[in-house]
């Protein structure tokens, strides 16, 4: 059924450029609409306009804004929702002085979260993860993408991505699904980081492909964790059977994961803490998306990405939660937007656009997703009368989303 929102105090989000990204300085412009209205044909976005010229429509549902601003949903490139209890204890150790790479050390961080997967029923992970779905629903978030990766042994990956699997068919949202075999070294293959790899390659890969279980493949490329050779091994077998890479890199060093990222075509190359001008210059002219995770710096207590720079050098930024038990435990993407500003210096607008159309092409899915554009799916949420675009990030934790619309239908 048709659905026909009226009264919006202000359409957010307007973009029938046809482009699939927004860069550079083009990213602190965002086209608006004041007293608008916008009519979906199903689950996509057919018209909008002026509330002077609203239309009259048959067998329609009708939403009335009541003043309120309406928002492209977000489009969250990077979280890691699939896990197992939580890691407060970690978060303790954090309060008392160590270090990320010392918790791991201790077999704390991802090999934590992967012993506790495996004692965790397949039908209890995804009881887990629907709650966090939802959440993120409610808070605004319509596309997202989830990644494996606290398995890191085949039978507990693949777990992990048919939890994944049945979240895309059970739940509102889009989803799409990264396989990340290569988070950390397993257990049983400790010392023997090279076999691990061998047995991602030779045996994990190959099974995910055969079951259909993900579209993208991710390597932790970063210190202490995969080598440049080993992430290029994992994407160039992920790439023989259709899987795009996506890569984290320079989280904890500059890793030389930007570089490779770029030489094997990534998607997108996420976190990015740790940034030279090599590294800005090597990402110019590419479709890799550099995709930035404020939460995981505001959580850890670490740099954050250099994005004023990058914007400024004309790059196109995409920003994502992070969303897991140990660095980021939040998936409020609104509150990514607010780090954005506040933390990293990007305008409301700036910030926006790369939490919707640049996060969407970080998952390859701007055509579809990400801006308020006739034809995209009508993904979007509405929130209070507000008095200007900056209040969204300005009062972060004031409630202030009344309705979310995903895929035509609103969320009850």
């Amino acid at each position: 059924m048709s659905l026909l929102v009226k009264n919006i105090g202000t359409l957010v989000g307007i973009d029938e450029s046809g482009r699939l990204r927004v860069e550079g300085k083009d990213m602190a412009e965002i086209t608006t609409l004041e007293n608008a209205w916008l009519l979906t044909d199903g689950e996509r976005i057919k018209d909008y306009g002026t509330m002077d010229k609203c239309p009259s429509v048959e067998d329609c549902e009708v939403l009335d804004a009541k003043g309120g601003w309406l928002f492209p949903s977000f489009c969250d490139s990077h979280t890691h929702i699939v896990y197992a209890g939580s890691r407060e204890q970690e978060f303790l150790d954090k309060i008392n002085g160590l270090s990320y790479e010392e918790i791991a050390k201790r077999g704390g961080g991802i090999l934590n979260s992967a012993d506790r997967l495996h004692e965790t029923s397949e039908d209890e992970l995804y009881r887990q993860a629907m709650e966090r779905v939802d959440e993120i629903i409610r808070m605004g978030t319509g596309l997202v993408e989830i990644k494996s990766g606290y398995g890191l042994t085949l039978e507990d990956e693949l777990k992990i991505l048919r939890v994944i699997r049945r979240i895309k068919q059970s739940s509102p949202i889009e989803v799409r699904a990264t396989f990340l075999g290569a988070h950390a070294v397993g257990r049983a293959y400790k010392g023997r980081q090279a076999d691990y790899v061998d047995h991602v390659c030779n045996d994990m890969i190959p099974a995910v492909a055969k079951e259909g279980l993900a579209e993208f493949v991710d390597v932790f490329c970063d210190k202490g964790f995969f080598t440049v050779e080993e992430t290029a091994k994992i994407m160039e077998t992920g790439a023989k059977y259709g899987l795009r890479a996506k890569i984290h890199a320079n989280e904890l060093a500059v890793s030389g994961g930007v570089e490779v990222g770029v030489e094997h075509k990534a998607l997108s190359v996420d976190h990015l803490e740790s940034m030279g001008d090599e590294q800005i210059e090597a990402l110019r002219g590419t479709d890799t998306m550099p995709t930035m995770l404020p939460g995981c710096a505001f959580f850890l207590g670490i740099t954050y990405p250099p994005a004023r720079k990058m914007i400024d050098a004309g790059l196109a930024v995409a920003l994502a939660s992070d969303f897991n038990p140990g660095t980021a435990p939040s998936g409020n993407m609104r509150f990514v937007v607010s780090l954005a500003s506040i933390k990293m210096k990007m305008t409301p607008a700036e910030a926006i656009n790369a939490a919707t159309m640049n996060s969407a092409a970080a998952m390859g899915e701007s055509k579809n997703f990400g801006s308020i554009t006739r034809g995209k799916v009508a993904n979007f949420f509405i929130t209070k009368s507000l008095p200007s675009l900056a209040y969204l990030p300005y009062a972060h934790q004031t409630p202030i989303i009344k309705c979310v619309v995903l895929k035509g239908k609103r969320v009850e």
